[in-house]
């Protein structure tokens, strides 16, 4: 399978997704004439988001989504329609394998591993609403400590395009700790149309929020530990919030993610 899914028959009003959970590769595609060293760095994977899923979705009894496989087969967490859907350079890397991919094997990938991800994130949606729950869709990303030469002061960043009401309240609840440096769309901006969370998300009305780990506090199990249990604490409230209970539709603005 080209995810795996966890609790599917979790009762939570949440709904959590890892699209960047793997470094893997499925058989046949070796690594992309890479050198193995490559799937460890972050242009492979988001280092640490995993486990931080797994935690989050036992600790709620929820279902979750992981991507099986390397964003650098394909980028589940893109639009059809972006270029770097299959990622041809990356951080400086060029990925033979992606270089002189054509049409066919784009769509090829698309079949095999992009749309069944998606198409398991529908469905629970799906089931959730029919059991009467509005779903709240929490995405779990890491970013890297520094990037092109200039560091990244932020912990932890809540990404978001028009619907700001779980990023509003999770960014309350994380300031209650003085410690804690949260980015407000930091590192990135949560605008990309068509990614992961504005097709489910945004396009649904359902309320939803991106949130970005910087890697150095989750690489390790006992970081894995704090930062599970700090988002589980602010997560908590979220679920008795009438306001999170209402299907809110609106549009999209347009931006891109480095």
């Amino acid at each position: 399978m080209p995810y795996q899914l966890l609790q599917e028959t979790g009762d939570s009003q949440f709904i959590f997704l890892c699209d960047h959970a793997s470094s893997a590769m499925p058989q046949g595609y070796g690594s992309l004439g890479l050198d193995t060293s490559f799937f460890k760095r972050h242009i492979g994977w988001d280092i640490g988001a995993a486990d931080v899923t797994r935690r989050l979705a036992l600790h709620f009894g929820a279902p979750a989504v992981l991507a099986a496989y390397s964003r650098l087969l394909i980028d589940l967490n893109r639009g059809l329609d972006d270029p770097t859907l299959v990622m041809k350079l990356s951080d400086g890397a060029i990925i033979p394998g992606n270089r002189d991919v054509d049409g066919k094997e784009i769509s090829n990938r698309i079949g095999r591993y992009y749309q069944p991800y998606h198409r398991v994130v529908d469905q629970l949606i799906d089931r959730a609403l029919e059991d009467g729950l509005v779903p709240i869709l929490i995405s779990i990303h890491s970013f890297t400590p520094s990037w092109r030469g200039i560091t990244r002061p932020w912990h932890i960043g809540l990404l978001w395009d028009n619907d700001d009401r779980v990023s509003k309240k999770l960014f309350r609840q994380f300031s209650l700790d003085s410690d804690i440096v949260v980015g407000d769309n930091k590192p990135y901006s949560g605008a990309l149309k068509n990614d992961c969370l504005y097709t489910h998300g945004t396009k649904k009305g359902l309320p939803h929020v991106l949130i970005e780990i910087r890697q150095d506090l989750v690489d390790q199990p006992n970081g894995v530990t704090v930062w599970s249990e700090k988002i589980s604490c602010a997560l908590e409230p979220l679920a008795e919030d009438s306001e999170l209970r209402e299907i809110k539709k609106m549009g999209s603005k347009t931006d891109q993610r480095l």
